[in-house]
């Protein structure tokens, strides 16, 4: 069975049909990408995904429980979680912060505990700052854990943005234009940072990218959309050599 099943997948926002008929499957521990020309509907399916959009139709199946249409807090505790284009940290919280921010979902401590500061909420807040801080030795970023995250590099914005994600424990990681605004090496670097995430935690990984270079060398299959519906899927090195592909991916 796919972690992922998406079947005749669309959404209507008025009279426009933005996506139309997407299906896709994406097996456990599998990377796939997600391509396809600028207003093609690639971040509109995340969003339909994650729950911010509710399908006008299809069905979105993930480890075999339905979660179409269900609210983004409970598509997240089933277990798909995102990365944006814009990077979204929380710029006045440090480091550390931002990923206790995602382990919510699996620590609790009731109201009283908290504003009492009992027992249980200092127990609560120990586990979580030992496992934020276990995170972030994997990313190695834990000598900037009490840093501004507005005050990070770029690059390890992008890093601690993944490693937030990561906090929920996803079964599926949904990374949107992760290279958007890099250079080459901070590229180079971040292909790397997505090949261990997949290896270090057997996570599953689907991203909507254009830098070719990184889709080609990390993605195993491909979807490429154009005009809200699937132009073609498969294996990475065919779809990417395919005409259709090059003429409406690349407008050759």
């Amino acid at each position: 069975m796919a972690l992922l099943e998406v079947k005749n997948l669309g959404i209507s926002f008025g009279g426009l049909r933005a996506v139309n008929e997407f299906n896709i499957k994406i097996e456990k521990g599998q990377l796939y990408g997600l391509i396809g020309p600028n207003g093609a509907g690639k971040t509109t399916i995340f969003n339909m995904l994650t729950g911010v959009y509710k399908p006008t139709d299809g069905i979105i199946t993930l480890d075999g429980q339905n979660i179409t249409g269900k609210k983004t807090i409970e598509i997240n505790k089933a277990g798909i979680a995102r990365t944006f284009q814009n990077i979204r940290l929380f710029k006045d919280l440090t480091v550390l912060d931002n990923v206790k921010v995602g382990l919510h979902n699996s620590y609790k401590y009731s109201t009283v505990a908290g504003l009492l500061r009992l027992p249980a909420y200092h127990k609560t807040e120990k586990d979580m700052n030992e496992k934020a801080m276990e995170l972030l030795e994997v990313f190695g970023m834990a000598g900037e854990a009490e840093q501004l995250a507005s005050n990070l590099p770029y690059g390890k914005q992008r890093k601690l943005e993944i490693a937030r994600a990561l906090a929920t424990d996803p079964k599926l990681l949904l990374l949107d234009e992760p290279a958007a605004g890099m250079n080459p090496n901070e590229t180079l670097e971040l292909m790397e940072t997505i090949r261990f995430v997949r290896d270090k935690f057997d996570m599953t990984i689907l991203l909507i990218e254009h830098d070719m270079k990184l889709v080609s060398g990390i993605c195993e299959e491909l979807t490429v959309l154009n005009f809200g519906q699937v132009l073609t899927q498969g294996e990475t090195s065919v779809v990417l050599n395919d005409p259709e592909v090059i003429k409406a991916y690349l407008g050759e």
